[in-house]
């Protein structure tokens, strides 16, 4: 199964020309290519996939999401490599 998981953008930089950021999904922290959505900013709310972030997405969006993602935990902890925190 293929994931978009919502996440807050918490850095960004430029790694060697390729915008990168650091996105917290809930407590779960990874790096992630900016390259798809550039207008995304610290604080801004982004669907990733596959390191990617896709798009973005409010707040709410994202914390609703996040709510139905934990009660599928296995299907995240697949994507991520491990499970999201508890809220």
């Amino acid at each position: 199964m293929c994931l978009g998981i919502p996440g807050r953008v918490l850095t960004t930089r430029d790694d060697d020309g390729l915008r990168m950021a650091t996105v917290d999904f809930g407590g779960v922290r990874r790096e992630v290519c900016l390259a798809y959505t550039p207008t995304a900013a610290v604080g801004t709310y982004v669907v990733v996939h596959v390191g990617f972030a896709i798009t973005e997405v409010d707040e709410a969006e994202a914390e609703r999401t996040l709510d139905v993602l934990r009660a599928m935990a296995g299907a995240v902890e697949a994507e991520l490599g491990e499970p999201l925190p508890g809220p």
